[in-house]
């Protein structure tokens, strides 16, 4: 069961998820009651301290043979005063860079996975149309950053940013709130102006989609159409005309005449509480291929286990259905394990992804048999 050639494997981070310290941003403020938001088990604090351990993170990839590494910039580190760029905090991204490719990993660079400068968000987010401007400025300010850089991400799950752009709304009991039309609108002008900017810089843009493989049961396809429109398609088809588009993929959400319908009692859940469905990710590229009609990465695709075992057989059906997909003819350029490191997860430290494990304490790293294992598919490029 081969991949094509070339076909780029890796894992992906964010750095919120694993740096520590980033008290600059919206997200820790919200940890520690500064900002409004739903209160959290437990702050990230130093999380895994990947901000100073970084190079011994992406050796560990690299000698299972994985050959690509996606990370994140951190707004909230490089411009923690509006208009104002930290030398030092770019001059770190750059060493990050140039440690992946001394390890013959390819540096896959996200410019936004979720965290916002807190300025940022005092100033109202992505609900004002300042916005826009703020995040150009931004991306202008890391392009320096981005020579030679291959594959570049805008902005993961923008959709998810919309769905939980108002701290004050909180999650139903099943499915996800609808998208904020001006927020979704004002993300996609964000994308458009960074995505011009940073194919000036020689790199091939997109941005990557939280996918939810929406199953409509018989007679309700309008109900799961009108569902998924704001929560997932809008931009999907906002992708189109990019370099590739990333399908983030871990469940899927089964849709009733009434909406979203709950979990059967006797279906296997992970340590999120989402279903136990290796498929998701082969539904998430069909729909990005049919909508957006660019090549897809994923760039997101894992399971919250503490069963390592159970990793690999979620990780192996799952790259069955990639290979489904291309075998069908879908444009499917790469897989990109979530996650590298078992990391924070938005207000908890219980649901670990990772294949690398580590002492809360030491800091010291643990990888995992199913990083061994993706690291021998990797090399093989088959299953």
């Amino acid at each position: 069961m081969k991949f094509p050639e070339g076909f780029l494997w890796g894992a992906s981070t964010a750095a919120h998820q694993i740096e520590g310290g980033n008290v600059n941003s919206d997200w820790w403020q919200r940890e520690w009651g500064h900002l409004p938001g739903p209160p959290v088990e437990s702050p990230s604090g130093d999380a895994a301290d990947s901000y100073h351990r970084y190079p011994e993170d992406m050796a560990l990839l690299a000698h299972a043979g994985l050959r690509a590494y996606r990370f994140s910039i951190e707004w909230a580190r490089i411009e923690p005063e509006k208009g104002w760029f930290s030398r030092a905090a770019l001059d770190h991204y750059r060493r990050m860079i140039g440690t992946a490719r001394d390890l013959r990993l390819e540096p896959v660079i996200t410019l936004h996975h979720f965290t916002n400068p807190v300025w940022f968000a005092r100033d109202g987010g992505w609900r004002t149309d300042a916005s826009v401007d703020a995040f150009r400025r931004y991306v202008e300010g890391v392009l320096p950053l981005l020579d030679g850089v291959d594959l570049v991400c805008t902005i993961n799950e923008p959709n998810m940013v919309s769905v939980l752009a108002d701290p004050e709304v909180g999650f139903p009991s099943v499915g996800l709130p609808p998208g904020i039309p001006a927020v979704t609108d004002r993300l996609i002008a964000a994308h458009r102006a960074a995505v011009d900017l940073v194919r000036s810089a020689g790199a091939r843009a997109g941005w990557s989609v939280a996918t939810q493989a929406y199953q409509p049961e018989p007679g309700a396809e309008a109900v799961a159409a009108a569902y998924g429109a704001s929560r997932e398609d809008v931009f999907l088809d906002a992708a189109e005309g990019d370099d590739w588009v990333g399908v983030q993929a871990y469940t899927r959400t089964k849709i009733g005449p009434d909406g979203p319908l709950p979990i059967p009692h006797d279906a296997e859940r992970t340590l999120t509480g989402w279903e136990y469905y290796p498929p998701a990710v082969g539904e998430g590229i069909r729909n990005a291929w049919r909508r957006a009609k660019t090549p897809v990465y994923v760039t997101e695709n894992g399971i919250a286990t503490a069963d390592d075992d159970r990793r690999i057989d979620y990780t192996t059906g799952a790259l069955e259905a990639v290979l489904a997909c291309i075998q069908e003819g879908v444009d499917v350029r790469g897989y990109l394990h979530w996650s590298a490191l078992d990391n924070y997860e938005w207000g908890s430290f219980r649901p670990t992804f990772g294949l690398i494990a580590w002492d809360p304490e030491t800091f010291e790293r643990h990888p995992k048999r199913s990083l061994d294992w993706l690291g021998r598919v990797a090399q093989a490029n088959a299953l």
